[in-house]
């Protein structure tokens, strides 16, 4: 079963980068690139032309796209994923499994010679965080299993990021807070994250701030990290904010959606009635905790939930879910 589940992504994956020219034309000045389908979360892989992303449909699975021709291919699992778990920094994980993956937020962080490590937020078969190595050569990037985080059974997982001293910190919607793991020490509560809205998050480059991208309160939180007392200051955004992303200027891209109902969004996800939602994203100035909205796209057949949003090269780029298969791109409008 594991192999056909590869073989049929594949298959699915395959015929939707055939279609890609049919499916992909443009609406106005949004550019589309088209494969994966839900596109949930997206991560460019730093000195490269490659993008990572995170689809949640069925069992779901991470594929990798060319920014370069905007072709994609399938990355985990397949029939042949590899695996290298290593069990000292990641003692407890009970290994690789490839059934019921189901990947949700990811993020990655840089190593040396073309190597990275890859940090995805897991449901399905486990609540876990798994972490990839990967590996950028002349052609599509390799990416290798390495050890996975557990997590608590009252945990409900949504973003990962991974921390500069090591380790990750992640979001738990279900509970209503933000969580840390380390090898020695395991999970642990991030002082001043109870009731504080999470969904997306990011990490400052020093490791002082978490952003925390608060999605039924509309704003983006800067939380400390190793202050006492802790410090939090908010930003209101305007729309629901499903995850937020570094931009190559050190803002902060913050992406949802706004709905006409509270029950519009669930009702889109699972019964297709998406009739008024709107994508949207936002530019996070850190410094000076202000928002200034640049991207607002009504629900049509090109983009249908938006979810992420991320800078590639001169673009941005908007990923969604509920079944589209379309990732919007538009000129980075601030240069």
């Amino acid at each position: 079963m594991r192999v056909l589940s590869a073989l049929v992504i594949t298959v699915v994956l395959l015929g939707s980068i055939g279609n890609a020219e049919a499916q992909c034309e443009p609406d106005g000045d949004v550019q589309f690139t088209c494969g994966p389908i839900s596109p949930e979360d997206l991560v460019p892989v730093p000195d490269s032309p490659w993008v990572i992303v995170s689809s949640m449909e069925d069992d779901g699975y991470l594929s990798v796209i060319d920014s370069r021709d905007h072709s994609s291919e399938l990355l985990f699992p397949t029939a042949n994923s590899r695996s290298e778990h290593d069990r000292q920094r990641y003692p407890s994980c009970p290994g690789m499994t490839v059934d019921g993956f189901r990947p949700h937020g990811v993020s990655l962080q840089s190593r040396s010679n073309g190597v990275h490590e890859l940090y995805v937020v897991r449901h399905g078969q486990r609540e876990a965080i798994e972490i990839f190595q990967v590996e950028i050569g002349r052609s599509t990037p390799t990416i290798t299993w390495i050890g996975c985080a557990v997590a608590p059974a009252e945990l409900g997982l949504n973003a990962v990021v991974p921390l500069p001293e090591g380790g990750f910190a992640a979001t738990s919607p279900r509970t209503n807070d933000v969580w840390e793991w380390q090898t020695g020490s395991g999970w642990t509560l991030v002082p001043g994250s109870t009731g504080i809205g999470p969904n997306g998050l990011e990490v400052s480059p020093d490791g002082r701030w978490l952003y925390v991208a608060g999605y039924r309160g509309q704003l983006v939180t800067r939380l400390s990290r190793g202050i006492t007392p802790v410090v939090k200051e908010t930003v209101p955004i305007g729309f629901n904010v499903d995850n937020v992303h570094w931009a190559s200027d050190g803002t902060l891209l913050a992406a949802g959606h706004t709905a006409p109902t509270d029950t519009r969004v669930g009702e889109c996800m699972r019964e297709g009635i998406c009739g008024g939602i709107t994508s949207r994203v936002a530019r996070v100035d850190t410094d000076a905790m202000t928002s200034r909205e640049f991207f607002t796209y009504p629900t049509n057949d090109h983009l249908i939930l938006g979810t992420a949003a991320i800078q590639v090269g001169e673009e941005i780029w908007v990923g969604g879910i509920a079944g589209g298969v379309r990732i919007a791109r538009i000129q980075v409008p601030w240069r």
